[in-house]
């Protein structure tokens, strides 16, 4: 096998990187690594009219923050430079009028008017919507003296009428197409910009890439960039196509009804290392069915015909559950410092502080933006509370820790429940009035643990 180099080429035309687009990167990326081979990023940036400012910026540090590095990119070049479309024009031009020449592209001079017109006739006739192949009849010296009038145009492929194409997907096997219901794909739109089809396969080729991993989306483009390549004779890289990932309810992932974008993941405190755990177990099944692993593991063990083709379902409370995990595992100065670093309020100071309320809170956190939910109140007194005191009852409470022999939580524990008894009311009814009380929340780590760490002073200043 040629050394193996695989890439992603996201368009800078969303807020950030799709999680869609992060879960085929981490696929290519781990690809290229267990072959020992490099993963190269290129911005398809071509579609002008949808291009979002800041995007690519924000993809690009998205990768980095998940931990999904590149060897290649606009970011930090390499030998194939340059790495994003719109600086890449004159090689698209030249390769298109090459079609030309041999016969397997035409220029068209139809309007927009005239294919509007002719979409809807077919739509009317229950016909594929194709292009008609008007201009595929009219004689190459005429176009050319048309073209070189100054006469607006596209190039578009020419299609076989007649044949098949096949070829073979790494995961999905052997996949066919009819050449007579493939269109005659524009290549170079009149702005002189390529469409996806024609910029994929001459960039794929300059730069080496030798598999193309990509979503199934994409299956149907797959015989045109065949075709392609075969008609500028140049070897043809590896397919494979994963399945588009779903929601629960088996429908495309999409924004209208979970987070799309990785740094709204990143923003609620999900680390990069279980995101990418996830995602692996999207894709595919560790040996032993194993779930939590590293990337380093998975290179190990991943073979790419052991992609499963069903739709793999992203599940938030399942990511949820890992991330936990992996919150758990980290060693108290390895959390503090995540913590500090996801949420600028936490003191910068005070780790002792810190290592006392983490046994509190570790447990009940899934992601680092809960912290500051559960624990909050031992930095600050709470602001409001959750809905009205019941004095009485925190007066119950402050006079049974004021006669608690020692501020130990089975001390106060003993006092109040004590204290409860003679005034003729339920001990359960006093500890949620004190936590609210003291937290400003009915929900939230022990109650008696997080008054050791508060104080007698602070606690009483509160019930005050």
């Amino acid at each position: 096998m040629d050394k193996v180099r695989t890439r992603i080429a996201p368009s800078p035309t969303g807020l950030d990187l799709h999680i869609g687009n992060a879960y085929t990167a981490l696929i290519n990326y781990v690809f290229a690594k267990k072959n020992n081979g490099q993963f190269i990023i290129r911005i398809e940036d071509t579609d002008r009219t949808r291009l979002v400012v800041g995007s690519e910026e924000r993809i690009l540090g998205s990768l980095a923050w998940l931990g999904i590095p590149h060897d290649e990119g606009p970011d930090c070049g390499g030998p194939h430079a340059p790495y994003r479309q719109s600086d890449r024009l004159p090689e698209y031009k030249k390769y298109a009028e090459e079609l030309v020449s041999k016969g397997h592209a035409y220029y068209c001079f139809c309007t927009s008017e005239r294919l509007t017109e002719m979409r809807k006739n077919q739509e009317t006739n229950h016909e594929p919507p194709m292009y008609d192949g008007l201009c595929k009849k009219i004689a190459t010296d005429e176009a050319k003296k048309r073209v070189d009038q100054g006469e607006q145009y596209v190039i578009r492929l020419r299609v076989p009428d007649k044949g098949t194409i096949t070829f073979t997907d790494l995961i999905r096997g052997d996949i066919s197409f009819e050449n007579a219901l493939i269109d005659d794909q524009v290549l170079l739109k009149s702005d002189g910009f390529p469409t996806y089809h024609l910029g994929v396969v001459i960039d794929d080729h300059l730069m080496g890439i030798t598999h193309i991993i990509r979503g199934e989306e994409w299956i149907s483009s797959t015989p045109k960039q065949i075709l392609l390549f075969q008609f500028f004779g140049w070897d043809m890289p590896k397919f494979a196509h994963v399945s588009v990932l779903r929601n629960p309810d088996r429908s495309k992932l999409s924004k209208r009804k979970n987070p799309v974008w990785v740094s709204d993941y990143r923003a609620k405190g999900y680390l990069p290392e279980a995101m990418k755990n996830y995602m692996a177990t999207m894709a595919w099944t560790y040996p032993g069915k194993k779930e939590i692993f590293s990337v380093d593991e998975m290179i190990q063990e991943f073979e790419i015909q052991d992609i499963q083709t069903t739709a793999p379902v992203f599940d938030q409370e399942k990511l949820r559950w890992m991330n936990g995990e992996y919150i758990r595992r980290m060693d108290d100065e390895t959390l503090i410092k995540t913590l500090r670093a996801f949420d600028a309020t936490i003191p910068k100071t005070g780790d002792e502080l810190l290592k006392k309320i983490l046994p509190l809170v570790r447990e009940r956190m899934k992601t680092l933006g809960e912290f500051e939910t559960l624990a909050d109140f031992f930095f600050a007194p709470p602001g409001k509370y959750e809905r009205e005191l019941n004095k009485d009852m925190v007066t119950i409470a402050k006079e049974a820790l004021a006669a608690s022999v020692t501020w130990s939580h089975d001390e106060m524990e003993k006092a109040i429940r004590s204290h409860a008894d003679v005034k003729g009311v339920k001990a359960r009814d006093v500890f949620m009035e004190l936590r609210i009380a003291v937290t400003g929340k009915s929900v939230g780590p022990p109650l008696l643990e997080s008054l050791e760490i508060l104080g007698k002073e602070e606690t009483f200043a509160r019930l005050s």
